[in-house]
């Protein structure tokens, strides 16, 4: 099967990728893929979060094993297949590429091709440049808070400082991608 994922970003709008990936491909593939479309490098932390609809995790797949000594599964991103936890459409993912300061990409498996598959994964989709990798602590800590939050070099993180957490789901249709017909499969 081929998985057809929309990926959005809450700080930049008019960013948007569409990647299309065999369900049998392992997420360390769907990283290197959503890295590689947005021209990251491959040195950081970073991990996919299984979402609910509301976008609230109920499983993470990590990078590497982090040594959790809790009592749920610890999902490694070379050793998991995108099928056991990624099954049907509508299925929402955060792709958190900065760790520290809780950014991530959102993502949305938009459509399900049965009875195909692909050899390498395929971005479709292409538009906008994507926000910074990483943030620089000392950068935050030194800009001026936004007017009418209290003026000054004071750091005020509040819940709009990296962009909002609502936007349309409109985002996330994926009009105007590749034909998955016309790929050569």
């Amino acid at each position: 099967m081929i998985y057809r994922f929309v990926m959005v970003s809450d700080e930049v709008d008019d960013f948007k990728r569409v990647i299309a990936i065999d369900s049998e491909d392992t997420f360390m593939s769907l990283r290197n893929a959503v890295l590689d479309s947005v021209g990251y490098t491959h040195d950081q932390m970073d991990s996919f979060l299984i979402c609910e609809s509301d976008w609230s995790a109920r499983a993470e797949v990590t990078l590497t094993d982090m040594g959790s000594d809790s009592i749920s599964d610890v999902w490694i991103m070379a050793d998991t297949k995108i099928e056991e936890l990624v099954e049907e459409e509508g299925q929402r993912l955060r792709f958190v590429f900065d760790a520290l300061a809780d950014r991530s990409f959102f993502m949305e498996l938009k459509q399900v091709k049965y009875s195909a598959t692909l050899d390498e994964p395929v971005v479709e989709k292409s538009v906008g440049d994507a926000p910074r990798q990483t943030t620089d602590i000392d950068e935050l800590l030194a800009a001026p808070t936004p007017a009418g939050k209290g003026g000054g070099t004071e750091f005020d993180a509040d819940a709009d400082f990296y962009g909002d957490d609502s936007y349309s789901d409109d985002e996330l249709d994926a009009e105007g991608y590749v034909d998955l017909e016309s790929l050569d499969m």
